[in-house]
């Protein structure tokens, strides 16, 4: 299974954009999990290396990094998130089209 390049997401129930600015490698998982008969344990022969996540300032640092060690990777872009500014003062305008009720 090949790593994955992303960038995470926002939090949907937050409104701040922290821990998204950075790209993720991470990889994926190549052998199947199994359960331990003694200890009934979840695990599998790529446990160690299937959990590491590596954090990069840019797109092109992770993508070199992933080149230089052989790494095959798979970019998943991201949207470009939309804001519209709102403003209070907006809902006591003069020029309002909706009536202003309280």
């Amino acid at each position: 299974m090949p790593a994955r390049i992303y960038k995470q997401a926002k939090p949907a129930g937050q409104s701040g954009l922290a821990g998204t600015k950075e790209w993720i490698l991470e990889y994926g998982q190549s052998a199947p999990r199994l359960r331990s008969r003694l200890m009934r344990w979840n695990g599998s022969a790529d446990d160690t290396i299937s959990q590491i996540r590596l954090y990069f300032v840019s797109c092109e640092e992770a993508v070199a990094y992933a080149e230089r060690h052989g790494i095959h990777a798979e970019i998943e872009k991201t949207a470009q998130r939309i804001r519209s500014p709102k403003i209070y003062a907006d809902n006591f305008a003069y020029n309002r089209v909706e009536n202003w009720t309280h």
